[in-house]
C-alpha cells in the first residue's frame, strides 16, 4: 500500500519543537522556540487554541487531561490549564536551561531535567515538596517514568542510563546501565531517551550503532534488539499504547514501524527532520514534529497488515527467553500437578496407588482431629495440597517467606569506605582534599585529568598544577607535602604518589605501585608517616620518603577510612552486626613509632541510622568525627586503653543562626582548631561544596546540654538563660582541660603548654565562680547547689574558694559562707582528698 501524502502544519518557527498527547487523547499540545503554545483538538480540522503569553525558547512539554507543563531555556517550568487555557503557576525554577519534563502516571509528580546535575521531582499540588535524583556526574538529557510510577530513568549525557526507585523520602539509585546509549551533547537532536515498555518490565533505548536495545528493568540485562533499521542517528522513538509495535525516527529521513514480537520492520515512511513523535492513546493516529517547526498529524497511520496489532491487548516486552511472550493473549499459563482449580479452590493432591490412605481408606471422621482449643497456634490450616502451611513462621528481614528466594540471601548493611575531605564528582570536577592548609581539586578532561593544589597561605607555599594521566581520585595535604592515590586503570596497578613541598636537598617525588588486584580505599598523611588502607584490608605504612615501614591486615573489614597525626594513626572498619541489621563502625588507634595500641576495635558512638561524614585529628591531636545528623564528637581519654569515650562538642542543628527556622543549610566539616569548628556552609539541599570554594566559617564549640528557653513572662531573658549558658561553659572548659592534660601527660610538655594548661584550669573555676554568683542571686533555697559548685572547683591554692566565700557574703548568705569556709579548711588540711 502506497504511503499517504500528508501536509505539514506550520506550528512554530524553525528550531527544536516538542509535542505530547493528553492521556485521553482528546488534545495534542505543541511547543517550540516562540512564546506560543498550540493545543489541537483530536478529530477537528479547525484552528488550534493558541496560548500567546508563554515563555520563549521552550525545550520540553508534558500534559495530563487537566493541565500541561512547559519548560524553557530560562530555567522555568510553568503550568497551564487545559480547561481555561490560562497560566496557573510556576511549578519550579532552575538556574540553568530545562531539558526534559516527565509526568508520573498519576499526574501528581513532575520530573524536571535541566543542565544542573540533579534532577528535580516536584509535587504538582505542593511545589515545596521536591525530591532529587542525585549521583550523576553530568546533566541528564532525558527522563521517563515507568508505567507504575515507582521508577524513573535518566539518560545522562555521559552515556549512562541511571535507574532510580522513588520513595517519599529520597529517591535512591538502583542501577546504572553502561554501554547502552551514546555520550551526547545536551543540545544534540540525537536521542538517547530510555522509553519504558507499557508492561513495565523493560525499557528500550537507541545505541551507538543506531539500533534499539531492550533492557530488562529487573536485572539490567540486554534482551532483544531492533537492529538494521536506521543508517543515521535515531532522533525519536515511542512504543504503541499496547506495546505491540515500536516507532522510530532517524536523521536518515525515515520513520520505521517495528513489530515488537519479531523485531522486524513492518513499514517505512519518508519524512525528513523528525525530532519528536507520539502515538494517540486509542485511535490509529501518529503525530510528529520536525526541526522546521512543522506538525504532522497522520490519520490512519497503520496500514491494513499492521492495523490488527493495534487491536491486541497489552503485549509483553521482547525478552530473549520469556514464557510470558509464549503465552497467547499475554496470559500466564497456570501450572498443574494433575489437578485443576474448581471454583477458585485447588483440588487436593492425589495419593499414590499404594499409599496408606488408598489401602485403609481416608479417616474423614478424624480429619483435622487436632483442635487448637487453647489458641496456642499449633493446629495450622492445611493448604490445597494437604500440607501444613508455613504461616506459623516469622517474617524474615521484612520480607514474606514466599519472597525470600526472589530477594536472595540476607546481607548486612555496611559502612562504605570514603576519603575524608573529598567530594563526589560534580559535573567534570571534584575536590580531592579540603582543609585549613588549602585544597586539592581535579578536572576531568576526558582523556586525562588536571590537578590543582591551592594554599590558603600563598606567601608560605606556592600553588602548583599538573596534568594527571593516572586519574588520581584521593589526596591529602599538610605542611610537609601532598599525597595522592589512583585506582588501577588501563592495565596499571593502583599507585600512591607523594610530592614534598620543599626539602634541604633537591625535591624528589616518589611513586609506589600496589600489588595487582589491590585498590586504595583511603589514605592519610601526618608529619611522620603515610598510611594507606586497601581493598585487601591491608594497612600499609610508609615513611615520608617512601620507605615501607609496616604492613598488617586490619581486623575489622571491609575497611572504611583512616586518619593520622604525628606518630598516631586511626583506622576504621566494619565490625559486628547490630540488632538493626547494620554493622557497627569500629576504630583502632595506635602509636606507630612506639608500636603501642591505644584503643583496639572500639565502637564509634553513632546513633541508629547515622553515617560518618568525616574523621580527622584536631590541632591538639584529638580524634574528631562528624556524622550525618550534624553532630561533632571528640574522643576523650583515648591514650588510655579502654577509657576512651566520644563526647559531643557541637550539634549544628542547635546553632543560634537556625533558631528562627528561616535558614535551610548544612555544614561541610573542615577542621577543629583553636577550640572552634571550621566548616563550609551548604545552602538548601546541597550535600557537597561546589566551585568556586566558598569562604570558611567558624563556630564556637557548644556542648548540647539543654534547650532551655526563658519563660514567656520573663522580664530579663538574658538573665534567665545565664545559668544554662554558664553550665555549658563549665562542662566545655572541663573537657578542653581534660584533653590538654592528657596530651601533656604523654609528651614532653613545653613551658607554653604548661602555661596553657594552668589557664584552662583557671577558666574551669572561673565559670564555676560565675555560676555560684547566679545561684546566690536567685535565693537562699539554692544554697545546696551553690555549695556543691564550690566543691567542684579544681584550685588547690585556696584563692578560688576564698573568692567563692566573698560572693556568698556579698549576697548576705551567711550560712553558705560558713559552709564554704569549712570546705576551704578541709582542703587546706588535705582531709577532702582522704575522703
Amino acid at each position: 500500500m502506497a504511503q499517504q501524502h500528508i501536509r505539514g502544519r506550520p506550528a512554530h518557527p524553525s528550531g527544536p519543537t516538542f509535542l505530547t498527547y493528553t492521556p485521553n487523547g482528546k488534545q495534542l499540545v505543541t511547543a517550540g522556540s516562540n512564546n506560543v503554545v498550540r493545543v489541537y483538538q483530536t478529530g477537528s480540522d479547525g484552528e488550534p487554541t493558541n496560548l500567546d503569553d508563554c515563555q520563549e525558547n521552550n525545550t520540553a512539554v508534558a500534559a495530563t487531561n487537566d493541565f500541561f507543563l512547559t519548560g524553557s531555556d530560562d530555567g522555568t517550568v510553568c503550568m497551564y490549564s487545559l480547561e481555561s487555557y490560562t497560566y496557573e503557576k510556576m511549578l519550579t525554577r532552575c538556574t540553568l536551561p530545562i531539558r526534559d519534563i516527565a509526568l508520573s502516571p498519576d499526574g501528581q509528580w513532575a520530573g524536571v531535567a535541566s543542565d544542573e546535575l540533579d534532577v528535580k521531582i516536584v509535587n504538582i499540588a505542593d511545589t515545596y515538596r521536591v525530591l532529587y535524583l542525585r549521583g550523576m556526574p553530568k546533566p541528564a538529557k532525558h527522563i521517563s517514568f515507568d508505567p507504575s510510577g515507582s521508577y524513573i530513568t535518566a539518560s545522562c549525557t555521559n552515556g549512562i542510563v541511571y535507574i532510580y526507585k522513588l520513595s517519599t523520602e529520597e529517591p535512591h539509585l538502583v542501577r546504572k546501565v553502561e554501554g547502552l546509549i551514546r555520550s551526547l551533547e545536551i543540545e544534540s537532536e540525537t536521542s538517547s531517551r530510555a522509553i519504558w515498555h507499557p508492561d513495565g518490565r523493560a525499557f528500550a533505548a537507541p545505541t551507538a550503532t543506531r539500533d534499539i536495545q531492550v533492557v530488562s528493568s529487573g536485572d539490567g540485562e540486554r534482551q532483544r534488539v531492533f537492529a538494521g533499521g536506521h543508517v543515521e542517528d535515531v532522533t525519536a522513538l515511542a512504543w504503541s499504547p499496547n506495546g505491540a509495535m515500536l516507532l522510530t525516527a532517524g536523521a536518515d529521513r525515515k520513520i520505521l514501524l517495528w513489530d515488537t514480537k519479531t523485531q522486524s520492520i513492518i513499514s517505512s515512511y519518508d519524512f525528513p527532520n523528525v525530532i519528536n513523535l507520539a502515538w494517540h492513546a486509542t485511535e490509529n493516529i501518529v503525530s510528529f514534529v520536525t526541526s522546521d517547526g512543522e506538525l504532522f498529524i497522520y490519520l490512519n497511520f497503520l496500514q491494513a497488515e499492521a492495523l490488527s496489532l493495534l487491536d491486541h491487548t497489552l503485549q509483553p516486552a521482547p525478552f530473549n527467553r520469556d514464557t510470558l511472550a509464549e503465552t497467547s493473549g499475554n496470559a500466564c499459563k497456570t501450572l498443574s500437578n494433575g489437578t485443576k482449580d474448581v471454583n477458585g479452590h485447588r483440588a487436593k493432591r492425589r495419593g499414590t496407588p499404594d499409599s496408606l490412605d488408598e489401602i485403609l481408606g481416608s479417616d474423614d471422621e478424624n480429619e483435622g482431629f487436632v483442635s487448637d482449643d487453647d489458641g496456642a497456634g499449633y493446629a495450622d490450616e492445611v493448604n490445597g495440597y494437604g500440607k501444613r502451611s508455613n504461616r506459623h513462621l516469622d517474617v524474615f528481614a521484612g520480607y514474606e517467606s514466599k519472597r525470600r528466594a526472589a530477594h536472595g540471601t540476607w546481607q548486612p548493611v555496611i559502612h562504605k569506605s570514603f576519603q575524608p575531605g573529598s567530594t563526589p564528582w560534580q559535573a567534570d570536577r571534584k575536590y580531592l582534599c579540603l582543609n585549613l592548609i588549602g585544597f586539592v581539586w581535579t578536572v576531568d578532561q576526558t582523556t586525562h585529568n588536571t590537578v590543582t593544589v591551592e594554599f590558603d597561605d600563598q606567601g608560605l607555599y606556592r600553588n602548583f598544577h599538573f596534568t594527571d594521566p593516572y586519574l588520581h581520585d584521593k589526596a591529602c595535604l599538610n605542611e610537609s607535602g601532598t599525597l595522592f592515590s589512583c585506582p588501577p586503570a588501563n592495565g596499571n596497578p593502583a599507585m600512591v604518589y607523594y610530592r614534598p613541598h620543599e626539602t634541604w636537598t633537591t625535591r624528589v617525588d616518589w611513586r609506589i605501585q600496589l600489588p595487582a588486584g589491590e585498590d586504595v580505599t583511603s589514605i592519610s598523611l601526618s608529619d611522620s608517616y603515610i598510611v594507606v588502607s586497601t581493598t585487601s584490608d591491608y594497612i600499609r605504612i610508609f615513611t615520608l620518603y617512601g620507605t615501607p615501614f609496616r604492613v598488617y591486615r586490619q581486623k575489622s573489614s571491609p575497611t572504611v577510612t583512616c586518619a593520622s597525626w604525628r606518630d598516631y594513626i586511626l583506622t576504621m572498619g566494619n565490625g559486628p552486626v547490630g540488632g538493626d541489621g547494620s554493622t557497627k563502625l569500629v576504630y583502632t588507634i595506635e602509636n606507630i613509632k612506639r608500636d603501642e595500641v591505644c584503643q583496639s576495635e572500639d565502637v564509634v558512638a553513632l546513633t541508629a541510622g547515622a553515617q560518618i561524614k568525616s574523621v580527622f585529628f584536631s590541632d591538639n591531636g584529638d580524634p574528631c568525627v562528624y556524622d550525618s545528623t550534624g553532630v561533632l564528637l571528640v574522643l576523650q581519654h583515648w591514650r588510655t586503653p579502654g577509657h576512651a569515650r566520644w563526647v559531643p562538642i557541637l550539634d549544628t542543628k542547635q546553632l543560634d543562626r537556625l533558631a528562627d527556622g528561616k535558614k535551610q543549610e548544612t555544614y561541610w566539616p573542615v577542621a577543629v582548631a583553636q577550640d572552634k569548628f571550621h566548616c563550609l556552609i551548604l545552602k538548601g539541599s546541597d550535600k557537597n561544596p561546589y566551585f568556586p570554594k566558598s569562604l570558611l566559617y567558624e563556630f564556637e564549640l557548644k556542648i548540647p546540654l539543654s534547650n532551655k528557653k526563658p519563660p514567656a513572662d520573663s522580664e530579663d531573658a538574658a538573665s534567665a538563660l545565664e545559668g544554662p549558658r554558664l553550665e555549658e561553659t563549665f562542662v566545655r572548659n572541663s573537657l578542653l582541660f581534660s584533653l590538654l592534660e592528657d596530651l601533656l601527660s604523654s609528651t614532653n610538655a613545653t613551658h607554653t603548654q604548661r602555661t596553657e594548661l594552668s589557664r584552662r584550669e583557671i577558666e574551669v573555676d572561673k565559670s564555676l565562680l560565675q555560676l555560684l554568683n547566679v545561684e546566690c542571686r536567685e535565693g537562699e533555697e539554692r544554697g545546696m547547689k551553690a555549695l556543691e559548685i564550690v566543691g567542684l572547683m579544681k584550685d588547690r591554692s585556696g584563692k578560688m574558694v576564698e573568692a567563692a566565700g566573698k560572693v556568698a557574703g556579698r549576697y548576705g548568705r551567711g550560712v553558705l559562707q560558713d559552709k564554704i569556709a569549712e570546705v576551704a579548711e578541709r582542703r587546706l588540711m588535705g582531709l577532702e582528698e582522704e575522703e
